[in-house]
């Protein structure tokens, strides 16, 4: 699905396997990382207009998209989002760049965090759409947020169950999960919605989300506590973005949760739902336009 003038696809050997990602425009780099149950085909809507003032590189997560789905262990090690920052650094040196400016959605925004906190010389400044600290939301959770947000909870559950039903039928999955958020299936283009379908197909992919959600749940808490209890925060720019009719922005404190992680902070919601890049193109990249540095 092109997205840009000029694009160019790359596979890049990460430390746990093949990245998918893809490189164009010219000007100061800026990585994009999707979200669940996407690939980098999320910022078609925005990524040709991004390029006019950036390089941009868009990577698939390792597990989603065209990127390996990496084998787990019982620590879920493999999938804590430590190792898929990891990846984010393998992908940006191997295109040549020492630093860069991120924006992230999702399950991206999360690795995002973790990139920005593990490597606060490579990542100058970020911003992450429709998340509050994992941590946070989940000592927050309520009823609401645990009905809205229902995979959360339904992806940890112990294999080989969640992916065994995804297994029997991805596509519908993806139908569900996304579908029945604020814009329903109409926020998607439909080359985007039947590229993720496809890579839903990928054998292992059921496998892959779980334990990214696994991870999230267990192993990726104890490196969020074992920050808080150093002190550690993020020291760059953050600017956060949620949807006013998503669950996040009604369910939690967002800049709350956020100003106790990062000292240099400012966000705000947007009039759209969770998918922000393909509800909201135009706001979005206003927002990117006067935050990031050409």
């Amino acid at each position: 699905m092109p997205m840009f003038d000029g694009v160019r696809s790359f596979d890049v050997q990460g430390p746990a396997g093949r990245l998918h990602s893809l490189r164009g425009g010219q000007g100061a780099p800026l990585l994009l990382l999707h979200g669940h149950p996407q690939s980098h085909v999320m910022w078609h809507a925005v990524a040709d207009v991004l390029a006019r003032s950036f390089t941009v590189v868009l990577m698939d997560l390792r597990g989603y998209g065209d990127s390996e789905r990496v084998a787990s262990d019982p620590a879920h090690q493999a999938y804590a989002k430590r190792s898929m920052a990891l990846d984010a650094v393998a992908v940006m040196r191997h295109h040549g760049f020492d630093q860069w400016q991120v924006l992230a959605h999702d399950r991206g925004a999360r690795v995002a965090h973790r990139l920005a906190l593990d490597h606060p010389a490579q990542v100058q400044r970020l911003m992450l759409l429709d998340i509050a600290p994992t941590l946070g939301m989940y000592e927050n959770t309520t009823d609401a947020f645990a009905r809205a947000y229902w995979h959360w909870f339904f992806l940890i559950q112990p294999p080989p169950l969640p992916e065994s039903l995804i297994d029997a039928d991805p596509a519908g999955y993806v139908r569900s999960v996304m579908g029945k958020r604020h814009a329903g299936l109409a926020a998607f283009a439909p080359a985007a919605l039947a590229e993720y379908e496809r890579c839903a197909r990928i054998p292992g992919t059921g496998h892959s989300i779980c334990e990214d959600y696994r991870a999230a749940a267990t192993i990726d808490l104890d490196h969020d506590r074992a920050d808080i209890a150093a002190g550690r925060k993020l020291e760059q720019p953050l600017r956060v973005l949620w949807g006013e009719h998503g669950a996040v922005g009604k369910c939690f404190d967002v800049l709350a949760l956020w100003r106790d992680r990062a000292s240099r902070l400012s966000g705000a919601s947007l009039p759209c739902g969770h998918y922000i890049a393909e509800e909201a193109p135009q706001l979005l990249l206003a927002e990117a336009q006067r935050f990031f540095v050409t």
